[in-house]
């Protein structure tokens, strides 16, 4: 049979190992939620993205019916609304845009029932390109933003990281 003091500091062990386990289960929770949220805001519009990147690739090589056919549009079920000629005027050869390798993609704005893609070319006006989030079909987006107000946190840390991060030269 033990003696008293024989169990003296178990108590204290077991409370220890005890606030051990939780202190690491709690760490562990937090951080399987921190990767959730990031993951989620980060690829809650790859698809939009990928089919915007497809778009860019098309008119860069020069492919403008498979350009075309991302607006749900194609040469034998034209769009009633923006046919195969209107789409070359606004994106062909001749047009504002005839050198699509400097189109850019300034933005990315996530909004209920899709994302907003904000498209600058030098010496022209921003276009706003709309991507439908359940049938990722591309059209003209009525603004370059969603509106409402915007969690600006890309842009605020690639502020943080750029070069002309605001120090002046002299």
């Amino acid at each position: 049979m033990p003696s008293y003091l024989d169990t003296y500091g178990e108590e204290g062990a077991r409370s220890a190992a005890r606030a051990k386990v939780v202190k690491r289960t709690i760490i562990t929770v937090l951080g399987i939620a921190l990767l959730s949220v990031i993951g989620y805001f980060t690829f809650r519009t790859h698809s939009q993205e990928k089919v915007v990147d497809q778009f860019m690739s098309d008119l860069r090589q020069g492919n403008y019916q498979a350009a075309y056919g991302l607006w749900g549009c194609s040469e034998r079920t034209p769009c009633k609304d923006y046919t195969a000629d209107k789409f070359d005027r606004d994106w062909g050869p001749k047009s504002a845009y005839p050198n699509a390798a400097q189109l850019r993609v300034d933005n990315v704005d996530y909004c209920d029932t899709g994302v907003v893609f904000t498209v600058t070319y030098p010496q022209q006006e921003t276009v706003g390109l709309w991507v439908d989030r359940n049938t990722n079909v591309i059209g003209f987006a009525p603004w370059t933003r969603c509106p409402g107000n915007h969690l600006q946190l890309k842009q605020f840390f690639r502020s943080l990281f750029s070069k002309d991060s605001g120090q002046g030269t002299s």
